[in-house]
């Protein structure tokens, strides 16, 4: 089949001439009017927000979208970086109110060990530096729980430590039970005023006139009130618990009763010469656990000891 061929007829030679650049002016036309479809379409097709499904521009979307999100994990690891380091510092702050109510420093090994870390390996199907990226925040987000919690663990026992040391602080025997003179020298061996032999002298004299007033030195309970058959005259006893007892020796009178419940500073007895004794005054004695303590040693108040170091009342 031969070539095909187009003509027209000219009016100027009266006869059909072939038409050579027919074809080139067709396919010409023909791309510029599918140009100009295809931007009608494209223009239409954006300003009504895609409604052919075409996808177009979307790449261009998703890519600023990526460059803000990237940017704010950027700036979420600055902040869980400053995270870690406040929780750091509220460590340090939980060991000194640890020490204040006596209980151990969480060392730096046990924290460490408390919070740990996380699996680096964890992929997220993205590209390698963004899935480096939220391997970091997933760490430090995890860690940061971790210390929140042990510090809310920590923050719970120290509650309960203060409860208990509120408790046994009221009961511990922490005031004088009585005005009056005394020597910080009267705890320990010495020679028995009466006796006039070397014995332990377990208590501290305090010297005032007979029916000076004697007080509780902390919370307890009263387990023997009366007169004794030995050289302690007539005696309080008090159990504060916690594994503390207190002795009030040679008093003259007692002001409460056996079981009777009391509160540090409340008014037991009255100071005497009852007992083995050679004048007025009042022998207290401390014991933790059944052994006797010095009683100076738990006294709250202040102790001008240049005052007493140069005495040594020897009364009982």
């Amino acid at each position: 089949m031969g070539k095909l061929k187009l003509y027209y007829f000219s009016g100027d030679t009266l006869s059909f001439v072939e038409a050579r650049w027919a074809k080139t002016k067709l396919a010409g036309v023909t791309l510029l009017i599918a140009g100009v479809i295809g931007m009608t379409v494209f223009e239409g097709n954006q300003y009504l927000g895609d409604a052919l499904g075409l996808g177009l521009g979307r790449a261009s979307v998703l890519a600023a979208e990526n460059a803000v999100l990237r940017a704010q994990m950027d700036l979420l690891a600055g902040k869980l970086n400053g995270l870690e380091r406040q929780l750091a510092i509220l460590n340090d702050r939980g060991n000194e109110i640890r020490t204040l109510v006596d209980m151990p420093k969480i060392d730096e090994d046990t924290r460490k060990a408390g919070i740990g870390g996380t699996d680096n390996r964890r992929e997220y199907g993205v590209s390698a530096d963004v899935n480096q990226l939220l391997v970091d925040l997933n760490s430090l987000a995890g860690r940061a729980e971790r210390e929140l919690q042990l510090q809310a663990q920590s923050y719970e026992e120290v509650v309960e430590r203060y409860e208990a040391n509120k408790m046994r602080f009221t009961h511990l025997p922490a005031i004088k039970p009585m005005d009056g003179y005394y020597s910080i020298h009267g705890f320990g061996t010495r020679l028995h005023p009466v006796l006039r032999i070397i014995k332990p002298h377990e208590g501290l004299d305090i010297a005032n006139d007979a029916g000076t007033s004697v007080f509780a030195t902390g919370d307890g309970v009263v387990e023997y009130a009366g007169r004794t058959q030995g050289g302690y005259g007539i005696l309080v006893e008090l159990s504060h618990g916690f594994g503390y007892t207190t002795a009030f020796a040679h008093l003259s009178k007692v002001l409460v009763k056996e079981g009777q419940r009391v509160k540090r500073g409340d008014l037991i007895a009255l100071s005497g010469r009852t007992g083995l004794v050679s004048g007025p005054h009042l022998h207290y004695e401390v014991r933790l656990n059944g052994i006797r303590q010095n009683p100076i040693d738990y006294f709250f108040d202040d102790v001008n000891y240049q005052q007493f170091q140069e005495q040594n009342l020897v009364l009982d």
